[in-house]
């Protein structure tokens, strides 16, 4: 008998067994409920473009089993009915820190950190492929319940801190669920910043180009490690690979960020999804030509306090323009076809968001763009489009339920489903009382208007046709309305209170002013023509607050003195022009210069015009434009301190082709410039020639096939004497430990090339490759250098290893060490007359041009400085005045002299035929103080005119008195202002470390 009842028994219990779940509840008892669910007689968006009328929604657990008009309802199935109301999918929140812990920040330290802080890791601290959101997650009820109340069902979360952040974590805001069932994936993608972590005080990089280099550099490492080549473990390596297939988040945080980090994608054949920073309305072809999809934070900035005439007119135009613009982006960027989400991500709370989306609508965007935004394209994005995003058969049970339009400002969101779990935002049985009523109070009639949110509804109550002050309250189906007198200097009230049973009509209630109490009643205006009137005159002032919003045109730079339109190449002739030629021609007299195709095509007297645009330059002098040797403007970092070597970093990854100073150099004749790496370090960084095309792209900037320069410096700032105390853990800290610093590194270039040539397998190091293509001359060195001493050392290393210093810049000891400069074969770029403003330049005199150029030196000067540079014509003179240089070779140490440093002087630094037509046209001697640039071209395209200057400034005044004008009206409507603050000085320096 007992062996009868074995099998049986234990069956039983496998049954039991299988059935479990492994994920214990604390929550106490709770009965699942296993039957169907339907939503009948509703609208239903089932995707953003795909809308059923009265049809069903029908799920069980966490899927869909249908939706349509046509949909079979099992028996047991519980149903709710719908009518009126509208179910669309959930949104998808998909970049968000949610439920992660905040990483702690490391100790403060005085001194520098220069190595990393872990073992069996990259070298790096700010490199955590490794990283993994789902251990440093906890679900967040308070914070989940503020995104479900924002209708978003789904969260993409991550670990803000790092460059490379490791993995994320797709999350279903359902509280009640298992953390099983709501992590959707915990390997979502792999997360990038253009920020250190906070979690080390590692140095490296203190720049964005640093970050750069080191991003490059970590894809070859990875690639090397991965062909196994590595003789150790590499943790982070391993989790970068392994990562790859995943989707790739970077948070670039703005146009300019997207532009260069896609750059480095697309040489390691990686698109990134760019997290925007909402500015991309401003280069939208150039973002569109990325091929990349989008992240949109709705972050529109608040209007500033104008209040204060003398405090308003210090804003910049483009901060003007930014208010008024930025909530176009997503309208700009859905019209240019580029695919985008949008995310709460740089909002102070998700309760920001609908408001924010409704300005955006308010200024153009399409709402099926918008709902697309927030399902279909972030399902597409994390490559869950076949479960996520839509209310098909098989995918999740996510959706809302709303009174109407949920882009609608009056719209309610009642209910948000999450893989279905039932979550209540608004009581769905709440009484709505949204109409027209006439209120009979005390024989007195009163029409009463009454609108807003069901839960949240608003009042207009006239009397006749005078308006007076109200306020509403719902509370189930209670109602308070507050009525005040229209004379505002009584404080009478009637209180009406009243339950809601007939939305037709209804009773209650009354204290009149006097205290009395009496009846109300309310019946609801059965005038169609009148409720018709009501909802025109709503739109009136919808159609009226759109009309309002005007917004300005988007200019090339989109900021002050920016174009229209960028200009067009033309054919020029100059007539009777004092012409400078810099050639063996010298200055010729009353002489005619054509410009055609973006070349001087001739230079003669008596040129024909033909379809020319002809100047009329009597009296006038036509130059090469100048050119600056040593520049720090048009740049977003100017030094990599991290290391005492960073010849990895470039500065054409951060070009900024927005810095007004482009603009004021080309007012003040320039018109070529080297933006050089700062002197924070021996060996810093490689250099950019640009040409100054205002308004173009920063790669449209660039001199095409340029020679190839990098940035060494010595003296004080690389042994950090001006550093503090603190400075003193980085090598070197001496003039003799620079020295040794370029014979290690030079020494190590020809291991590392050596090891190339054998054919072996190597490690690709950025660095390197750098210091190889300098012992390969393919490189050409500019040396920051003040004292002679340091400079006999540093030709004394280069000719060790068989290479030419190019240029000594600053040089102001040059004087001292001309004969050795000629000797070795290097220029010198110096200031006309800085002294004194340091220790190492005391023995600077204003003859050391002159006579670096009389020993023949090839000698250049230079401004290093945003503001001498728009006046290197005076510069250039101080040497006549001071060195008794002709005024033509003196005028050659900013044009031709700077060409030849840079090795461009086969196409700009004088007027010749077949040369690049960069010039520029003076109203008086372009030496002379009182000379001015009427005109400066580049390439034949005019990229400024003094008589369109003057037109610029007078339209960029009325503009900023308009913007201002519109901000004093937005914070009188009740719009949230800030405070007018001090901008920072941004202007780079040599010594600038970020």
């Amino acid at each position: 008998m007992i062996k009868k009842y074995l099998i049986p028994v234990f069956v039983l219990c496998s049954l039991v067994v299988s059935a479990q779940k492994h994920f214990p509840k604390n929550d106490g008892v709770k009965n699942e409920n296993s039957n169907y669910v339907a939503f009948t007689h509703a609208t239903i968006y089932v995707t953003p473009s795909e809308v059923i009328q009265n049809a069903t929604l029908l799920i069980k657990d966490t899927k869909i089993v249908a939706s349509g008009t046509n949909v079979d309802i099992p028996n047991n199935t519980v149903i709710h009915d719908l009518t009126g109301k509208t179910i669309y999918p959930s949104f998808i929140e998909i970049y968000s820190d949610f439920g992660i812990e905040k990483p702690e920040k490391a100790n403060k330290s005085n001194s520098p950190q220069y190595d990393a802080s872990r073992e069996g890791y990259y070298w790096n601290d700010h490199i955590m492929p490794e990283q993994n959101a789902i251990a440093h997650f906890k679900f967040d009820s308070n914070a989940a319940t503020e995104l479900r109340k924002a209708g978003f069902g789904i969260v993409n979360t991550h670990v803000p801190d790092g460059i490379i952040q490791g993995t994320g974590s797709l999350i279903a805001l359902a509280p009640n669920s298992s953390d099983a069932s709501r992590i959707l994936d915990n390997r979502s993608g792999q997360y990038y910043s253009t920020k250190k972590s906070v979690t080390s005080n590692q140095a490296y990089p203190t720049s964005l180009m640093g970050t750069i280099a080191l991003l490059k550099q970590v894809n070859y490492d990875a690639t090397w490690y991965a062909n196994g080549q590595s003789e150790d473990t590499d943790l982070s390596l391993e989790a970068f690979n392994n990562n790859k297939s995943l989707v790739q988040f970077l948070d670039a945080g703005s146009k300019m960020n997207a532009l260069r980090f896609d750059k480095v994608g697309d040489e390691f054949n990686t698109q990134y999804v760019m997290v925007a920073g909402g500015d991309e309305y401003e280069m939208i072809k150039e973002i569109k030509a990325t091929n990349a999809t989008f992240i949109v934070p709705l972050n529109f900035p608040d209007a500033f306090n104008v209040e204060d005439p003398f405090l308003s007119q210090n804003i910049d135009l483009s901060d003007l323009r930014e208010w008024n613009q930025r909530p176009s982006n997503p309208k700009v960027m859905h019209e240019n076809e580029i695919p985008f989400a949008l995310t709460t991500h740089n909002l102070e709370s998700p309760k920001e968001f609908k408001d924010h989306l409704l300005k955006a609508i308010e200024y153009g965007y399409d709402k099926q763009a918008a709902l697309e935004a927030l399902t279909t394209v972030p399902a597409k994005t994390l490559g869950k489009e076949n479960s996520l995003g839509k209310l098909k058969t098989g995918y999740l049970a996510n959706f809302l339920i709303t009174s109407g339009d949920v882009f609608d400002k009056e719209t309610t969101l009642y209910e948000n489903w999450v893989i279905g779990d039932r979550h209540e935002i608004t009581p769905m049985l709440a009484t709505d009382i949204r109409g027209a009523y006439n209120f009979n109070i005390a024989g007195q009639k009163y029409h009463v208007s009454i609108s807003g949110k069901i839960d949240k509804p608003k009042s207009k109550v006239t009397i006749d046709s005078t308006k007076l002050k109200s306020e509403i309250t719902m509370n189930g189906d209670w109602m308070n309305l507050i009525i005040s007198n229209a004379d505002s200097t009584k404080q009478d009230f009637i209180r009406l209170n009243s339950k809601v049973l007939s939305t037709e009509n209804f009773n209650g209630l009354a204290i009149l002013p006097n205290g009395n109490e009496t009846r109300f009643y309310a019946i609801k205006i059965k005038d169609e023509a009148h409720l018709k009137n009501e909802k025109e005159s709503l739109k009136k002032d919808r159609d009226s607050l759109n009309n309002e919003v005007k917004i300005y045109p988007i200019t090339y730079p989109n900021e002050a003195y920016g174009f229209s339109e960028l200009p067009k190449q033309e054919t020029l002739l100059f007539k009777n022009a004092t012409v400078w030629t810099n050639e063996t021609e010298g200055i010729l007299k009353e002489t005619d210069v054509l410009i055609k195709d973006g070349k001087i095509a001739k230079i003669g007297k008596n040129l024909n015009s033909g379809n020319a645009k002809v100047i009329d330059a009597t009296g006038k002098h036509l130059t090469t434009g100048i050119i600056d040797e040593h520049s720090h403007i048009a740049t977003a970092a100017v030094n990599e301190a991290g290391q005492n070597s960073t010849a990895e970093v470039s500065i054409e990854d951060v070009i900024d082709p927005e810095d007004v100073d482009i603009y004021r150099n080309l007012a003040g004749g320039v018109t070529s410039i080297q933006i050089l790496h700062g002197s924070a370090n021996p060996i810093g960084g490689r250099s950019a020639i640009i040409k100054l095309k205002w308004g173009e792209s920063a790669d449209n900037l660039l001199y095409k096939n340029s020679p190839k320069f990098i940035k060494f410096a010595l003296g004080e700032n690389v042994k950090q004497s001006n550093w503090g105390s603190f400075a003193k853990t980085r090598f070197p800290q001496t003039r003799m430990g620079v020295e040794q610093i370029y014979i290690d590194y030079f020494t190590q270039a020809q291991a590392y090339e050596a090891k190339k040539k054998c054919g072996k397998p190597y490690r690709k190091d950025l660095e390197m490759e750098v210091l190889v293509e300098i012992l390969n001359q393919e490189r050409y060195v500019t040396c920051h250098s003040y004292v002679q001493s340091e400079i006999n050392m540093l030709m004394k290393v280069a000719e060790k290893f068989n290479f030419n210093i190019n240029t000594f810049t600053h040089i102001l000891e040059g004087y001292k060490v001309a004969d050795k400069m000629k000797a070795h074969g290097v220029g010198g770029s110096t200031f006309s007359d800085w002294w004194a403003y340091k220790y190492e330049v005391n023995d600077a005199i204003p003859q050391n041009a002159a006579i670096m150029h009389s020993q023949g030196v090839v000698t250049a000067i230079n401004s290093d400085d945003a503001e001498m540079s728009r006046r290197l014509n005076q510069e250039a003179a101080k040497s006549v005045k001071y060195g008794n240089v002709s005024e033509e070779d003196a005028w050659k140490f900013v044009t031709l002299n700077p060409a030849k440093l840079l090795h461009i002087d086969h196409r700009v630094g004088s007027i010749k035929t077949g040369k690049d037509a960069d010039l520029v046209l003076w109203t008086d001697h372009p030496l002379s103080i009182y000379a001015k640039a009427e005109k400066t071209i580049i390439d034949g395209i005019v990229y400024f005119d003094i008589n369109r200057d003057e037109q610029m400034r007078k339209a960029m005044k009325k503009e900023k008195n308009e913007l201002i004008t519109m901000m004093l009206q937005a914070k009188n409507k009740g719009s949230k202002t800030r405070s007018i603050e001090k901008k920072e000085d941004e202007t780079f320096h040599c010594d600038t470390v970020n």
